[in-house]
């Protein structure tokens, strides 16, 4: 991330700049930087100025305790005065929650874009299992084990205990391990785990909500839902697709939302 703008609370936040035209910010999911954006980015440059950045806690930027939503919302204010004042968002996975209550709080933005945020309206079990998650994922960060927190979290995705300690012992378990502090702030950001339906219906702008076809039913009820109760809100699927997503498949869909 070769550019750094400071936020609110003196936070220094990296990120990219690539194309020419209206400006679209990009921001990542849980267990990632800026980087993993970028495949998207480098789709849409040719129509937009689009920005990748590195989450704070992540990658190249900062991050300053304590943590709080607000602060990564700042994060993003700060993004679009450097662009210009005005841009679009699209948002990933845990990312989408947060562009969501960015455009809630009243950032600038022309349209906001989210693929599968991981709202677990329609996924069974009780608030008392997310609850246990909270509080382990803090101990074990409290207690400097980040490996454990990065465990815990792909067994919350329905990772298997063996393909846990299979990555365990995988080249990229170090990179894994260096974001790991910040899947609190993902945590942080779905707070009780399930569609913000009072800050979602206050969001006066378009807003996409899109899955992908081959995704589990819950998360592709739980993105109709944002779509629904957005006043201005368009549910989509990609066909195939799954929480991984194709940037080939996703990036026209929202060439074709953000140029409208």
């Amino acid at each position: 991330m070769d550019n750094k703008t400071i936020s609110r609370d003196g936070t220094p936040i990296a990120y990219e700049v690539v194309g020419h035209g209206p400006a679209v910010i990009l921001v990542s999911g849980a267990m990632s930087t800026g980087a993993s954006t970028v495949p998207v980015a480098s789709l849409l440059a040719n129509r937009f100025t689009v920005v990748a950045y590195d989450r704070r806690g992540r990658g190249a930027s900062g991050d300053t305790a304590p943590y709080a939503v607000a602060r990564e919302v700042e994060d993003l204010a700060a993004l679009v005065e450097a662009v210009g004042g005005e841009a679009s968002l699209w948002g990933m996975s845990s990312g989408g929650a947060l562009v969501l209550e960015a455009a809630a709080s009243g950032l600038p933005v022309r349209q906001v874009a989210v693929y599968e945020a991981p709202f677990a309206d329609f996924r069974g079990g009780s608030g008392e299992e997310r609850a246990a998650y909270t509080r382990q994922l803090n101990q074990v960060l409290a207690e400097g084990r980040p490996g454990d927190a990065v465990a815990l979290f792909l067994a919350l995705t329905g990772m298997p205990e063996e393909a846990i300690a299979g990555m365990r012992r995988s080249p990229g378990w170090p990179g894994m391990e260096a974001v790991a502090p910040s899947l609190a702030h993902d945590d942080a950001v779905l707070g009780d785990g399930l569609v913000p339906r009072e800050r979602v219906a206050a969001i006066g702008v378009p807003v996409l909500a899109v899955a992908g076809g081959a995704s589990e039913a819950w998360i592709k009820d739980a993105t109709r839902v944002v779509a629904e109760t957005a006043p201005r809100g368009t549910y989509r699927t990609l066909d195939g697709q799954t929480h991984r997503v194709d940037p080939e498949v996703l990036a026209p869909v929202l060439a074709e939302f953000f140029g409208g």
